[in-house]
């Protein structure tokens, strides 16, 4: 809290906000008194400019394309971590030493089996039925088997986190009508889920590309799907509701759907003939409606750093499958124009870390419309730790406010005089 306040008067009413100060010198002002010591209420649709909690967790600055987990830079691990042991950082704070690491991989490891019930509630659901809908389901399902997930208590956080690789594994193949693969405790965290999903076990290459990728994807800040599954908590519902809602939140084309999108759009354009330079000037043209899906960022206004990181993965998995697939051949003349040309350069329109999940999941196998079930696995490690932060700070309710615009106060009129 910093010493400066700001002092706000509507209708003859004032009020002093204090001013918030983060440890990266991120400037708020708290406005809590607002509306009961002057009446007002503030106007920001989509909560673009409000801040709705504190968080040690994550740190992003989108301008200047900065990405931190709990204090460390996302390159450093990236490539020098593994994605259970960032699962380990967000959620308790530190990176772990060896004996922390090894009794946390066997707890996952311990509790990764999923009930029964699970599966045949899978099998049960019509042919076609989204891979998004499937998982939301099954894991709200779980809090049927484990009914005390609205609790502080260490075992709910380790149970999620230990079942839901083998869970969207279970939703990957089952929306391909495929049987399910038997959980291999002898595994690690993503080794056993690559397994589970393709039925054979995976190579290095894909292993650590896995790896990367889910760290990349953890948390993310107060996105849509994050700050879902913090209000929809705020409530006191267990940890599976609230995980279940952020998987809902994530299927949303404008959130989780973006590598989905990217990959369609390259199959659009190799229906076409395959022209990439025909595309690319479209994308140029104000007046033509069509955009390239994977470049630019919402937040950040420069280069995505975590495409900075999955490129280099993008490439080893590519020469590892040795893929010759016409649409991977079209991505990469898109980026290459997005590197090169003045157009994107000048704008900052650079290829973001969807465009190259989408290939590299693509080239691993995975069906197009599984994708966003493996940014659901990334995340929910940053939708726990916010879960579990928004319980440890006993966060009210959400409730956010609104400006009613509808019409003013007028006579009932009988059904017979309408």
């Amino acid at each position: 809290m910093s010493a400066e306040k700001v002092t706000i008067t509507l209708g003859g009413k004032t009020t002093e906000c204090p001013v918030v100060v983060g440890t990266e010198n991120e400037h708020a002002i708290d406005i809590e008194k607002l509306r009961a010591d002057t009446g007002f209420v503030t106007l920001d649709y989509g909560y673009k400019n409000t801040g709705a909690t504190t968080s040690k967790i994550t740190f992003l600055d989108g301008e200047k394309g900065i990405l931190h987990y709990r204090g460390y830079e996302i390159s450093d691990l990236a490539e020098k971590s593994d994605f259970t042991e960032v699962i380990y950082l967000l959620l308790y704070g530190e990176l772990p030493n060896a004996t922390q690491l090894k009794e946390f991989n066997q707890k996952l490891k311990d509790n990764s089996d999923v009930p029964a019930e699970i599966a045949s509630i899978l099998k049960a659901f019509p042919k076609g039925t989204h891979p998004m809908a499937q998982l939301a389901a099954a894991t709200v399902a779980l809090s049927g088997v484990y009914g005390e997930g609205a609790t502080l208590k260490e075992e709910n956080f380790i149970n999620i986190l230990a079942k839901f690789p083998v869970l969207v594994a279970m939703v990957i193949r089952n929306a391909q009508g495929l049987d399910f693969i038997p959980n291999d405790k002898n595994l690690d965290y993503v080794a056993n889920f690559l397994q589970m999903t393709f039925g054979k076990p995976a190579t290095k290459v894909l292993i650590d590309a896995m790896d990367k990728l889910l760290i990349l994807h953890a948390d993310h800040e107060q996105n849509c799907s994050t700050s879902t599954v913090r209000i929809v908590g705020s409530s006191n519902v267990n940890i599976y509701a609230s995980i279940s809602a952020g998987i809902s939140a994530l299927w949303g084309p404008l959130h989780g759907g973006a590598n989905q999108a990217v990959l369609e759009q390259l199959h659009k354009i190799d229906e076409d003939g395959g022209d990439t330079a025909k595309f690319v000037a479209m994308a140029k043209d104000k007046d033509s409606g069509f955009r390239l899906m994977g470049f630019g960022h919402r937040v950040y206004k420069n280069f995505d750093p975590r495409a900075r990181i999955i490129k280099k993965s993008c490439d080893e998995v590519l020469e590892d499958l040795g893929v010759t697939d016409k649409k991977l051949t079209i991505a990469r003349e898109l980026e290459q124009a997005a590197l090169h040309d003045d157009y994107f350069v000048s704008r900052k329109l650079y290829p973001n870390v969807d465009f190259y999940s989408g290939i590299i999941y693509s080239a691993m196998g995975f069906p197009t419309d599984t994708f966003t079930t493996l940014f659901a696995l990334g995340r929910l490690a940053g939708w726990v730790s916010q879960w579990k932060e928004m319980k440890e700070n006993k966060e009210p309710i959400g409730r956010p406010r609104q400006i009613y615009t509808g019409a003013n106060l007028r006579p009932y009129v009988a059904v017979g005089e309408r």
